[in-house]
């Protein structure tokens, strides 16, 4: 598979939503991106560091460990904003395509979003997900990898005119969100590798996520 796959396809949505969308709202976008990245409020954790524990729920309810999935093997943990993003979406359908050589190296992925188990369902049975979609409620696990966020309030009508009402999505009124994110963990729970953006149009490679596995 193409080394650069994701970032293509990325890139591809990033060139369709700058046709479909006024530039007000697209200016908007970049200063919400900007403004976060200039601040580092949600820089992510450093590599060496251990990977804070949690136990979340997926959409039946059933709590996943990551000190428990972690004895089976590294995990692949990626945070991402909602099933209502584009690009995160693009993100975790082309992290499916490449689960068997995941597998393969005795990894998992493990995806987390602030979303209600039910959106967390719908992300999951629309993308065909095999791995673990789990629903981190007030951002509590995202604030302890040093990734939450409040989306300024001049664009909360702006994500509302597009459809996108977070306290409805998230099932609380604070407009937080996680910066996008991917850590390797390795099977002694300390993160080996990562990427961290405020810019939710560029994420890590899948290509790059299995070199460093096969490097475990």
């Amino acid at each position: 598979m193409n080394n650069s796959r994701l970032q293509i396809e990325l890139d591809s949505a990033r060139t369709d939503m700058k046709k479909m969308l006024p530039q007000e709202i697209l200016d908007t976008f970049e200063t919400t991106i900007r403004e976060i990245s200039d601040s580092n409020m949600a820089s992510g954790l450093s590599l060496g560091t251990r990977a804070p524990d949690f136990s979340l729920p997926d959409y039946t309810g059933r709590a996943i460990t990551l000190s428990e999935e972690t004895t089976k093997g590294p995990v692949v943990l990626i945070f991402y904003r909602g099933h209502w993003c584009p690009f995160c979406n693009l993100q975790l359908k082309v992290y499916q395509q490449y689960m068997d050589e995941i597998t393969s190296l005795n990894a998992q992925l493990i995806a987390i979003s602030p979303q209600t188990s039910e959106h967390s369902m719908n992300m999951q049975q629309k993308n065909e997900l095999s791995f673990h979609v789990l629903s981190d409620i007030h951002n509590q696990t995202a604030e302890k990898y040093n990734l939450k966020f409040r989306l300024p309030e001049y664009a909360h009508e702006i994500y509302k005119s597009l459809g996108i009402s977070l306290d409805t999505f998230n099932g609380d009124s604070t407009w937080e969100l996680p910066v996008p994110a991917t850590f390797i963990i390795d099977s002694e729970g300390m993160i080996r590798a990562g990427l961290v953006d405020a810019d939710y149009q560029k994420r890590m490679e899948p290509a790059e996520v299995l070199q460093v596995l096969r490097s475990l």
